[in-house]
């Protein structure tokens, strides 16, 4: 689990930079503020869930078998993939429906938080 959710993380944030630079160089002149607002928005979620998931990775080291770590890691990876992703094809796309799914990402986020938390508490 170490090593899956280290790789995810790096991964992850190497793609949420890389989303940045592509938004700052090549979108600015293309998005209206608003859409660049919700462009950031994605990779500002991006890069912090990323960092979730290098916690995650770190603690999963000391915890190898602990369910609520790796369900919180998942569903990181899964709000990463809907509330950023979503954020990101309606910014460039201005397809509104893709809004609709970025509450999924957040719910995911969320429920991922509310995992470590109880991680957190049930520790010795």
């Amino acid at each position: 689990m170490y090593q899956t959710f280290l790789f995810l993380a790096a991964s992850a944030a190497l793609l949420a930079v890389a989303m940045g630079a592509f938004g700052a160089h090549a979108l600015r002149a293309a998005l209206t503020a608003d859409m660049m607002t919700v462009y950031y928005t994605a990779v500002n979620y991006h890069m912090w869930h990323a960092l979730g998931l290098g916690l995650v990775a770190a603690l999963s080291l000391h915890y190898p078998h602990s369910l609520l770590l790796r369900w919180a890691g998942w569903l990181m990876c899964v709000g990463i993939v809907l509330f950023s992703g979503s954020l990101y094809a309606l910014s460039i796309s201005g397809i509104k429906w893709l809004g609709a799914i970025t509450p999924l990402g957040g719910s995911a986020f969320l429920i991922a938080w509310l995992l470590l938390a109880l991680f957190a508490l049930r520790l010795p």
